[in-house]
């Protein structure tokens, strides 16, 4: 599985303000967008331009141009949420699917409680979008959703990564390529990331841990 961890002074700095506990809910969403844009810039770095001629003050000039149309933003609720308009930022047009999945807190398997998928989706790369890759369940679960639907190609943006959560996504779809801002040490056993930031969805809409 390709795997980018992005080890951007900016993005090291900004995490760092998502670790930091005294980060309150607005500076964190928005700093989480902050770094959600710039690990976007790196996972859609092979996006496919085409030509168009516009004119410029010396003349016509051939510039090249991306169709946002051939791909489509999946976060995955209700954290990705969080997520998804740092993304937006850089790919305004994309169309967003949506994936519903909840992580029963007992056995930590998700259950998946809703799906909105774009109706041409087999024909483009699905960008997925979860601030936390724990036990890898939730990432799996989306990812088999989405190649369930015909998607051929799919890489997933994530904030922290435990290696578990890696190994897990690498075993059960090894063709996935992910772009991470850190792997961190391990899960603890609750199956949250050490040393991670808490939980992604409750810092990002304020509700309480």
């Amino acid at each position: 599985m390709k795997t980018l961890e992005v080890r951007h002074p900016l993005v090291r700095h900004k995490l760092g303000i998502l670790r930091d506990a005294a980060t309150g809910p607005a500076l964190f969403r928005q700093v989480v967008g902050e770094v959600a844009a710039l690990l976007a810039y790196e996972a859609t770095a092979d996006l496919a331009l085409h030509d168009a001629t516009v004119d410029t003050w010396a003349g016509p000039l051939t510039i090249g141009r991306c169709d946002q149309q051939q791909i489509t933003l999946v976060p995955i609720l209700r954290a990705g949420l969080g997520f998804l308009p740092g993304v937006q930022v850089l790919l305004p047009s994309a169309p967003v699917s949506v994936i519903g999945l909840r992580r029963d807190e007992q056995t930590l398997r998700p259950h998946a409680y809703y799906e909105r998928l774009v109706h041409d989706i087999a024909g483009r790369t699905a960008l997925l979008i979860d601030p936390m890759l724990a036990t890898g369940g939730s990432a799996i679960a989306a990812i088999d959703m989405l190649k369930a639907s015909g998607v051929a190609r799919i890489k997933a943006i994530f904030l922290v990564a435990a290696p578990e959560g890696l190994r897990a996504l690498e075993a059960a779809h090894p063709d996935t390529e992910v772009v991470v801002a850190a792997i961190d040490e391990r899960l603890n056993e609750h199956g949250y990331i050490l040393p991670g930031l808490g939980d992604a969805g409750d810092r990002i809409f304020g509700t309480p841990a």
